[in-house]
This record gives structure tokens, sequence and C-alpha cells, in this order.
């Protein structure tokens, strides 16, 4: 099967990426699996990085009580680097968004911009599979 029959998400993260100063997009499963990922990135390096966000995610998940309480919930962590930022959200129960940028990019916009990706995406997720709609029952 062809890269684009599976990631029938990957124009989503392409429009997050009209943003200024962005780079690449994955969408990810807890367990790391890439669920798509945007046009600029390839298949093979967004499963890469899509694994270590599992475990980036992870981490910042189980430091969670180090903020406050146990229950807390994680929602988001940015990392920087010499050369920019990577975002990385929770996107729905069990999946999460990563998106890095260079050093120059606008960190609050970005933040919201995913955020409101994160709504969209979370339809998309979470919308059931259609059944037989041609048939009468």
């Amino acid at each position: 099967m062809n890269d684009a029959a599976t990631n029938k998400l990957g124009w989503m993260l392409d429009d997050a990426l009209k943003m200024p100063e962005t780079r690449h997009a994955v969408l990810l499963s807890a367990d790391g699996l890439l669920m798509a990922h945007s046009e600029r990135i390839s298949v093979d390096n967004a499963e890469r990085h899509a694994a270590g966000m599992a475990g980036l995610q992870s981490l910042a998940r189980s430091t969670a009580e180090f903020c406050s309480q146990a229950e807390t919930t994680w929602r988001q962590t940015v990392t920087e680097f010499d050369d920019g930022y990577v975002f990385l959200v929770a996107a729905g129960p069990g999946a999460y968004l990563a998106v890095s940028a260079t050093e120059n990019v606008d960190m609050e916009a970005v933040s919201f911009r995913l955020q409101e990706l994160v709504q969209r995406l979370g339809k998309e997720l979470t919308t059931p599979p259609r059944g037989d709609l041609g048939g009468v029952r």
C-alpha cells in the first residue's frame, strides 16, 4: 500500500505547517506507531521520530506529579534545542501530535494552532466507521 493511502490525515498536518518557521509534523499513537505525517518528512524519518516522541510523552506524563498531584493531566511538552523547538501535545485518546519548528517560531501562535488542530483531529480520530449504508434492514 502506498503512503498516500495510509496517510489520510496528513493533509491536516500540512495545514498546521502553513505557519512561518514550522518544519515537520507527525501524529502518533501512545505506543509510538506513526498514524500520519506532514509531506515535508519522509515516512522513515516520521516513523523514527514517532517512536522517540512516544518516549518523550511517556516521560512527561510520568513526571506530572512533580508539577502538582499524581492526578495532574499532561497536556503539552515543549523541548528547546539550539536550532529550534519540538511541541508535543495530546491529540485524543492514545494519540499525540508533534511539530518541530525553528528557533524563530512564534511559540504562542504554534501552541494555539496545535490546540485548534487537536480539536479537528479529535473529531477525525473518534468518528466511528460507517456501516453498510446501502442495505435496508
